[in-house]
């Protein structure tokens, strides 16, 4: 008898197409409608319904009801690195959509991965980071060192004493699907995101199901500033 986790309950509810695409539009972080998801995966809402029905069962997502409205929004950050993950899986493996819609450049180049920065720059962000020693990286674990922990206090006013969580690492490499690379995820890649978007240096699409995020002029500069590529 096989013992331990079983895999092919996720795998089934994430190999439906429609079901997929739900997903994909919850790695926004946002919480989003049934009526919404349904346009996203380009199904009627009775279908929808159905398969919201079986991802909550399955742990995927889960319902915030507010007034008349009831969202959905992806269970935690655990999800949504396991669809990043599966996404560049499809990347590598030539699983590509056919057609690419006019944001695919942008989406590239900087989008959300649930609650942190990702894509090229989000990649460019932790090379840097390695690069100024901010961070330690080995093969199993990236923390921050002591110069990482004054950079952010005195750069950012981030707090690192204020990112331990019970459930999540304070930093983490999440494996980037259009890069194939790594970008920062964990609490502190949260805390980052949220302080760009602060000091709106960085603003996400306002587009429903969107993960593109788009950097001001002034943002641009002071990302490239802190963040630049290396020589």
């Amino acid at each position: 008898m096989k013992a331990g986790p079983d895999i092919s309950v996720v795998a089934a509810l994430v190999g439906d197409p429609a079901r997929a695409n739900m997903l994909t539009a919850l790695m926004t972080g946002r919480a989003l409608t049934a009526s919404e998801l349904a346009q996203e995966a380009g199904i009627t809402p009775q279908t929808a319904s159905s398969h919201l029905s079986k991802l909550e069962a399955g742990g995927l997502i889960e319902p915030e009801k507010q007034g008349r409205h009831r969202y959905y929004r992806l269970t935690g950050p655990d999800v949504a690195g396991v669809l990043e993950g599966l996404a560049g899986l499809a990347a590598r493996a030539g699983h590509m959509r056919v057609r690419t819609g006019p944001k695919d450049p942008a989406l590239r180049r900087a989008r959300i991965c649930y609650d942190h920065l990702a894509g090229d720059l989000g990649v460019q962000m932790l090379d840097s980071m390695k690069r100024q020693k901010l961070i330690r990286q080995t093969k199993q674990t990236i923390e921050l060192t002591g110069e990482g922990r004054r950079f952010m206090a005195d750069t950012l006013q981030i707090d690192a004493n204020m990112l331990a969580h019970p459930r999540r690492p304070v930093c983490k490499a999440c494996l980037d699907w259009s890069e194939r690379r790594h970008h920062l995820a964990g609490t502190l890649g949260a805390a980052m995101m949220a302080r760009f978007t602060e000091l709106k240096w960085a603003a996400r699409d306002a587009t429903p199901g969107s993960r593109v995020v788009n950097f001001s002029r002034t943002g641009e500069k002071r990302f490239a500033a802190l963040f630049g590529p290396g020589e």
